[in-house]
């Protein structure tokens, strides 16, 4: 929903840069009150990796799909990045990928299809047959974030596990943020953006980043990233919800049955529903 106020008037890079600045500030001040301003000395390599992974890319990523998608689609999207986790582990990290884990695979992303067709025929007006592409770069784009978290969460647990989740919250953050100003430079916005978008970049750095991933980093600690990941599960109710509370976006038919069917693919894939 901040995405959705905020990057429009900001431009992707530049919202995604002052999220992520937010964010440090807040968790830098966080880790000088709690003394653990120390705990990344010498791991900053991989906490570069986990910023781009987790953060930059994903954050640009999901901003620029918002300029296009409705705020519960990009939820939705966003809820494939367990699907993309189970999917990295199994390559990368040998894990075993179940029968019924690769029927959800491909459930999940006919839930996709259907969720981009329903993108097609409502909510963007064009008159030319670029709609298809008008929505299926901004849909791609948000896959792409999914499968970068998916990848950062099982870099996180492989080389990562050790170090406390505030200080790894704090230290992806810099790391992003660092990337991020220098390239954020060549998009300054023209015009002064509304109080409404700059509340929105606010209450997205220091909730929906800051104190979000501190959570995030302590679940992948605690119960791996599997099973953290699949926090998303949540997201798309609420995305779905608060979209057409604040901002008056249509709830489809469409939308809904391939949200749903977008969800039992991942549930499958993760092992959340097993084949009986």
């Amino acid at each position: 929903m901040f995405m959705r106020v905020g990057s429009p008037e900001f431009g992707p890079i530049v919202f995604t840069t002052l999220r992520t600045g937010i964010a440090a500030i807040f968790l830098i001040i966080c880790l000088v009150l709690f003394k653990e301003t120390k705990a990344l000395k010498g791991r900053w390599r991989d906490v570069f990796v986990v910023g781009a992974l987790n953060t930059a890319i994903p954050f640009a990523l999901f901003s620029f799909a918002t300029l296009t998608l409705t705020a519960g689609t990009a939820s939705v999207l966003n809820a494939t990045a367990p699907m993309f986790g189970a999917i990295v582990a199994y390559i990368w990290l040998k894990d075993k990928l179940s029968l019924s884990a690769m029927f959800g695979l491909v459930i999940g992303f006919i839930g996709v299809y259907l969720l981009v067709s329903d993108n097609l025929n409502i909510g963007i007006e064009l008159t030319d047959k670029s709609l298809e592409n008008h929505v299926l770069l901004p849909t791609l784009a948000a896959m792409l974030a999914a499968l970068c978290y998916g990848v950062a969460a099982n870099y996180t647990k492989k080389h990562l596990s050790t170090i406390k989740p505030l200080a790894l919250a704090a230290g992806s953050q810099i790391a992003a943020t660092t990337m991020l100003l220098p390239l954020s430079l060549f998009f300054i916005p023209e015009t002064l953006p509304s109080v409404n978008a700059m509340w929105s970049v606010l209450l997205i750095g220091v909730i929906c980043t800051g104190v979000a991933y501190i959570l995030f980093f302590r679940l992948i600690a605690q119960l791996g990233p599997a099973k953290a990941i699949s926090v998303t599960y949540l997201i798309p109710a609420f995305g779905i919800l608060w979209g057409a509370l604040f901002l008056g976006e249509t709830i489809s038919l469409m939308m809904l049955i391939g949200g749903s069917v977008t969800l039992l693919g991942v549930a499958l894939t993760t092992g959340v529903l097993q084949r009986k």
